[in-house]
């Protein structure tokens, strides 16, 4: 068992998650649970810092909630309007219009935040 403190160090994060690796699963309001409840805190927080992601871009977030929801080209047509204009955003040829950003969150559940940011080329 370690001992509860910052994680400072790349061995202080492998030492938490072998931690939270054996914890895994522990009951809520127990003395093991409340310990993963501390480590997962302090390993977001060292994430956080030193191995920040970056937001996905928009075109891949459609993309990718295309392939959770088996949706083809065709079915985003009523979002985008046409086979053309769906085919420019997702060869990143067009930019998102307002209100496609507000269908893609409403009828495919993607975040506004992720698909106003700019694609990438």
């Amino acid at each position: 068992m370690i001992e509860l403190k910052p994680i400072r160090t790349e061995a202080d994060y492998e030492a938490a998650l072998g931690e939270v690796e054996r914890l895994w699963g522990a009951p809520n309001g127990t003395p093991e649970g409340d310990r993963l409840d501390i480590l997962a805190t302090l390993i977001d927080a060292y994430e956080a810092k030193h191995h920040p992601m970056d937001p996905p871009d928009p075109v891949e977030a459609i993309r990718f909630r295309m392939e959770q929801q088996g949706l083809t080209r065709k079915d985003l047509e009523p979002i985008f309007g046409t086979r053309n204009r769906t085919s420019e955003i997702l060869n990143r040829r067009r930019s998102l219009s307002l209100e496609m950003i507000r269908q893609l969150h409403d009828r495919l559940g993607i975040s506004a935040d992720v698909l106003i940011r700019p694609s990438r080329l």
